[in-house]
């Protein structure tokens, strides 16, 4: 039988030391690989040394031996936000829905209600970590309040779950006492009435406020609770590269107010803008802007119709993980940017991401 010599080299000149040459290349073999087969691999980006050492399992190729430093990732989740509610007679008007629950790990921002920021999470090489992007409730019709936003989430057998709650639901406008908002990430306000207010929503610790008092015997509805306060103001990030406002409460619905545009009337932080009325003069409420987590516009009574509350808008969620560490490993279809040394996930719907 042959003999094929596999590369003893010489240390020094009296041959006490030599040393095992280990075949290297790229990420491309072209070979068929055997089980047991051993190569240095000099094109590995997602680990610490800039070549690693690996073997052939009889199914892939699997490092051994290399030193990794698992990726730290911070993340933006928003849960989908709670629509509006509508208005069961004239006068009254259904309150906003609540902001989607807001949850921040980037920088030194912070996370709903005024909150620290959240710890980033340390993933796992090779791990699955699946994405969930909740849907927004829809407007409460004919006098019906809306419904709460759908819950956003991070999960992964090696973390624990982030969960974002969906925001809660705005309650309708009613002759005889309105219906209380929801709770929720961020809470749904009361809806309006002649004779009491109805209470407002609560909203989670940690990721949204409580939602606002409906009024009695006042023709404009109460705006739901935002990320960042009562008066349903939403939160500004820069996880993407750019300030971004996200989690705005919807405003409430208004009766006899003056008849303007929606772009006069429209919420920021992705809220929609509350439904109106004037004398000849016929809004509708508006929807949350989607993967903003923004709250539903509260509908109102016009002319024998009760206008339907606006669509909570559905949520976000945004992974930020070192270029070095990044496996391009995803589902979902999740938008790919990058700013400075990290990659940017942004996921507008359902998927997964492998470390």
């Amino acid at each position: 039988m042959a003999t094929t010599k596999i590369g003893l080299v010489d240390l020094n000149a009296e041959n006490t030391d030599t040393v095992f040459q280990m075949p290297a290349g790229a990420s491309s073999y072209s070979g068929t690989p055997v089980t047991g087969m051993i190569r240095n691999n000099t094109s590995k980006t997602n680990y610490d040394a800039t070549t690693v050492f690996e073997y052939y399992n009889g199914t892939s190729w699997e490092v051994m031996n290399t030193v990794q430093t698992p990726p730290v990732v911070s993340y933006l989740v928003i849960a989908g936000a709670g629509g509006g509610g509508s208005a069961a007679y004239n006068e009254t008007d259904g309150g906003g829905g609540g902001a989607g629950g807001y949850r921040n790990s980037y920088s030194t921002e912070t996370s709903g209600r005024g909150s620290a920021t959240e710890t980033p999470l340390t993933l796992s090489f090779g791990t699955t970590y699946t994405i969930t992007v909740g849907g927004g409730g829809n407007g409460g019709g004919n006098g019906a309040n809306g419904s709460t936003g759908s819950n956003s989430l991070i999960s992964g057998a090696d973390i624990t779950t982030i969960t974002s709650n969906g925001g809660g639901y705005g309650g309708s406008g009613q002759f005889n006492g309105g219906n209380p908002g929801g709770a929720g990430g961020s809470g749904g306000a009361g809806g309006n009435s002649f004779t009491s207010s109805a209470g407002g929503g609560s909203g989670t610790a940690a990721q949204g406020s409580d939602g606002n008092r409906g009024k009695y015997y006042v023709y404009a509805g109460q705006s739901g609770g935002g990320a960042g306060n009562q008066t349903w103001e939403g939160l500004y990030s820069s996880i993407t590269g750019s300030s971004v406002g996200r989690a705005g409460g919807g405003q409430g619905g208004y009766t006899f107010a003056a008849c303007q545009s929606g772009s006069n009337r429209s919420a920021p932080w992705g809220g929609g803008r509350g439904g109106g009325m004037y004398p000849g003069c016929n809004q509708t409420a508006g929807n949350g802007t989607a993967n903003t987590g923004g709250g539903g516009g509260g509908g109102n009574y016009y002319s024998g119709n009760y206008l339907s509350g606006g669509n909570g808008g559905s949520g976000v969620v945004i992974l930020r993980i070192p270029t070095s560490k990044y496996s391009g490993v995803t589902t979902g279809s999740p938008t790919v940017t990058t700013d400075g040394t990290d990659t940017i996930l942004t996921y507008t719907s359902s998927g997964t991401y492998v470390a």
